[in-house]
């Protein structure tokens, strides 16, 4: 098959989810495109681009796509359908809202399907902007041939802001590669909890920053390595002051993820939303202790014991105490890799979609 790839920002685990996509189904033989953005990203973005400019027949086409909808998008539209149509596609694959639309937008003989990964589904209808975009994910119901789920969670979301989904679709969970389901020790000087992602509000760092600043009160001064970088850095840093934090909480910026593990001996995710969370796969399958907030489809990946509530840091407080006086503990999260490594592997994933490709276009994988 023919198979292009659409979304905006090649950052971030949306990213990882084409990236890891796109390269099984090339190493399997099929003839693989990237279209997205020019103006997002950094040195980590264009490395993995490059590498996968390698791998991918189709090759990598990167052109301006604003953020927020406006009239770049119509210049944006036509080169992305000028493309489609001299690559012959068979598969636009949408990702994220505005991939979702570009690919829709584009289809013609081609079969166009869409993976939100959470972007529209985030916002509400009782807002400006969230009307704006549930209803135009609402008109392109018709345009849309498949859809593929990252988790249960987002399917729901879904029918409950959408409509009821009544196009070919499957839930299929992200994967990890084989090496990644290798345990990871800590440092000597590892912090206790770990944080790895954006930095930003729905992340939840602050509720972290919150929790530990509970536990200093109480006389129980826990330290912390906040990984990653974000349009909040320099709120978390103000908050990190104000909370009298400095003594405990390092920010050393953005890292991959499976280099900050052993900086950390318990990962802590207190996200107020999310979808289907890469860094909750990853650091399970490197073994390591999980708290996670009880959100979006983080339950499909985890144990119940590992969630808290939501934006609740004295309950966020409770757990991090539990789980770093429990001696046990890290023998229980690496004794979880076999089983995950069965459910979440990417060649599952990778082979799931393909057969759903090959439904929707009546050929074979």
């Amino acid at each position: 098959m023919r198979i292009l790839h659409i979304f905006r920002a090649p950052v971030g685990g949306l990213f990882r989810h084409v990236r890891d996509l796109a390269s099984e189904q090339a190493r399997a033989g099929h003839e693989v495109g990237i279209v997205c953005d020019s103006r997002t990203g950094g040195a980590m973005t264009e490395e993995a681009l490059a590498e996968l400019d390698s791998i991918l027949s189709l090759g990598i086409l990167r052109i301006p796509m604003p953020r927020l909808p406006g009239p770049a998008d119509l210049t944006a539209l036509h080169t992305v359908r000028q493309h489609v149509t001299s690559c012959k596609a068979d598969i636009l694959h949408g990702h994220g809202a505005k991939g979702g639309l570009y690919a829709r937008l584009s289809r013609t003989a081609t079969k166009a399907i869409y993976t939100a990964h959470g972007g529209s589904l985030h916002y509400s209808w009782k807002t400006p902007h969230g009307a704006l975009f549930l209803g135009v994910e609402k008109a392109l119901l018709s345009r849309t041939d498949g859809m593929i789920f990252v988790c249960d969670y987002e399917r729901r979301t879904f029918e409950e802001k959408i409509g009821q989904v009544k196009c070919a679709h499957a839930v299929i969970h992200n994967g990890l590669r084989e090496d990644e389901f290798t345990p990871v020790l800590p440092e000597a000087d590892a912090a206790d909890i770990l944080f790895v992602g954006e930095l930003r509000m729905l992340k939840g760092v602050d509720i972290l920053l919150e929790a530990l600043a509970l536990l200093r009160k109480r006389g129980r001064p826990v330290s912390a390595l906040i990984v990653g970088d974000g349009p909040d850095r320099q709120e978390f840093e103000e908050l990190v002051e104000r909370l009298d934090l400095a003594e405990q909480i390092r920010l050393p910026g953005a890292m991959p993820a499976r280099k900050a593990f052993p900086k950390g001996r318990v990962m802590v995710v207190p996200s107020r939303a999310e979808s289907f969370p890469y860094i909750v796969l990853e650091a399970q399958a490197a073994g390591l202790p999980l708290i996670a907030s009880n959100v979006g489809g983080i339950p499909e990946m985890t144990e119940p014991a590992s969630l808290v509530p939501p934006e609740d840091p004295a309950a966020l407080a409770e757990r991090i105490i539990s789980v770093l006086d429990d001696p046990d503990v890290e023998n229980l999260a690496t004794e979880r890799i076999p089983a995950l490594r069965k459910q979440f592997s990417i060649t599952t994933m990778a082979e799931r979609a393909l057969e759903f490709y090959a439904d929707l276009t009546g050929g074979r994988p």
